[in-house]
């Protein structure tokens, strides 16, 4: 058995967290996956079997972007004040 690849979702996957709201390409794939893990993620995303698959695959790919994000909890000085944000709606 060889090397696993990283899988791109949509060809350009997901990067700094924007997702590709048009797909330009799909792959069909089989995936082995066990009956109860299947139907313990469809009951949570209240969808069919391909969307599991996808909201799965999509927050797999921005958890890095996520991670980014958190490093910067604490560092980043905003100009505006929460109030002038708020207001400016």
């Amino acid at each position: 058995m060889g090397a696993l690849k990283p899988i791109t979702i949509f060809d350009a996957g997901i990067e700094y967290g924007i997702i590709k709201g048009v797909m330009e390409t799909a792959r069909k794939i089989t995936v082995e996956i066990s009956s109860d893990l299947l139907e313990k993620a469809q009951r949570v995303s209240g969808t069919g079997i391909t969307q599991t698959v996808r909201t799965g695959l999509q927050l797999l790919a921005a958890s890095r972007t996520y991670a980014r994000l958190r490093q910067l909890r604490g560092k980043v000085r905003f100009s505006r004040t929460f109030a002038e944000l708020k207001a400016d709606r």
